[in-house]
């Protein structure tokens, strides 16, 4: 057993860390909830299907990065690669769009790719997921961008970026495909970049290597060719988003890793990490219900990686998360000073109160180190003398000050102490 690890790829959140992943997975979904966004739990792992239809069949996540398996069942299913197809599975699957629309969602949970790990680039992390689906209205793509930079600014974070452009939609993409299929064939590319280009050649603009990039300075781009229903809608949407006072850079070059966006698509980067500086992004996607066998609904949303959002609050240096665990922390001396101690502890966390006790046989001198590396404000002492005269010792861990309190009282004694905090 002393050999094993965490897998390649994965990693462990361990305290004092983990205070600081949690404070910054609750902040960038405080906006979430405030608009009215519900939450949703959905499996880990999903028929393949959900994935290789719903994410692209072209795109490296699904030629490349899935974990895919045959169950006992002879199923095949993966682990999620991304949240937002098995979470528009769940749309389709229990008739959500027979309602109000549109209909908020949001979640939370751990994503896997089999990738090559690198420094902000894991085999597992964790996203935070929302989605608006129903309606096609240019005021609600710009909420969704608003409320992931919201969640940014929550944070603190203010060297970040939102990348933004349209994908088009059915109506002008099939005449820019033809018009980028026909520049791409005069280039030197390899063969299986020339498949890819068959499939989805917008694909091939998101291709990172140096010598492919080189290539494309002449290609044509999307946002030149827009209809102008498609035009007028990313137009809107850009108004909306100045009222907002949400600002961004045009990105024409924008093609996220998933092939069912439509119309607006946006990145969010950060300056602080490199060249791995995304830290989430998300689009329309008006045509990903149809591809799952559910009705032609619209639907728009983003994912924002909480590990990698973490490093960005981490690259500006800010303090978050690292507040005391406990407010109050009870010391007791002996069998009777225990009883006295776990009958307090409970009181404390019943009112609200974050309170601790340390467990074990420990000298006054070891449990004080213990009460003092819980960032405890005020810490009570019980021994066994203090017993005999009914009473413990309360002391304030910021002045020193100590005094004696009828047992009866500790517990309202604590209470107006650490209010008073």
């Amino acid at each position: 057993m002393s050999g094993l690890s965490a897998p390649k790829g994965t990693f462990d959140t361990l305290p004092p860390d983990s205070a600081r992943f949690l404070a910054v997975r609750d902040t960038l979904t405080a906006p979430l909830r405030r608009a009215g966004y519900g939450y949703v739990e959905t499996p880990v792992f999903e028929e393949t299907a959900v994935f290789s239809r719903g994410v692209g069949e072209s795109t490296d996540v699904v030629t490349k990065e899935m974990y895919t398996f045959e169950d006992r069942g002879g199923r095949s299913l993966t682990l999620r690669p991304e949240l937002t197809a098995g979470l528009m599975r769940a749309f389709i699957e229990h008739r959500l769009h027979d309602g109000a629309l549109p209909v908020k969602l949001w979640t939370v949970g751990s994503a896997f790719r089999y990738e090559r790990p690198q420094a902000g680039r894991y085999r597992h992390f964790t996203q935070v997921d929302m989605e608006a689906l129903g309606v096609d209205d240019p005021a609600l793509d710009a909420e969704v961008v608003a409320l992931g930079v919201q969640g940014f600014r929550d944070l603190g974070l203010t060297d970040f970026e939102l990348l933004l452009t349209s994908l088009g939609d059915a109506t002008c993409r099939p005449q820019y495909r033809e018009l980028l299929v026909e520049y791409l064939a005069k280039l030197d590319l390899d063969e299986e970049t020339r498949r890819r280009a068959e499939i989805n050649p917008l694909r091939v603009l998101d291709d990172k290597r140096p010598e492919v990039q080189a290539q494309l300075d002449d290609a044509p781009l999307m946002v030149d060719h827009l209809s102008d229903e498609t035009k007028a809608h990313y137009d809107a949407v850009r108004q909306h988003l100045t009222d907002l006072g949400v600002t961004w850079t045009e990105a024409p070059r924008l093609v996220r890793g998933l092939d069912y966006y439509t119309k607006t698509t946006f990145e969010f980067v950060h300056r602080g990490l490199g060249a791995q500086s995304a830290i989430g992004g998300g689009g329309r996607y008006d045509g990903l219900s149809a591809a799952l066998g559910g009705p032609d609904v619209s639907g728009i949303g983003y994912a924002v990686g909480v590990d990698r959002t973490l490093l960005a609050v981490q690259a500006e240096g800010l303090d978050i998360g690292v507040t005391a665990g406990v407010q109050a922390f009870v010391v007791p001396l002996g069998a009777e000073a225990k009883r006295v101690a776990v009958r307090l502890i409970g009181q404390l966390r019943q009112a609200g109160i974050a309170a601790d006790t340390v467990y074990g046989d420990r000298g006054l001198k070891g449990a004080m180190k213990a009460a003092d590396r819980s960032g405890a404000s005020h810490v009570v002492v019980v021994g066994e003398r203090d017993l005999a005269e009914g009473v413990g010792q309360l002391k304030d861990m910021r002045t020193g000050e100590q005094r004696p309190v009828p047992v009866a009282e500790l517990f309202d004694a604590l209470r107006r102490a650490t209010v008073e905090k």
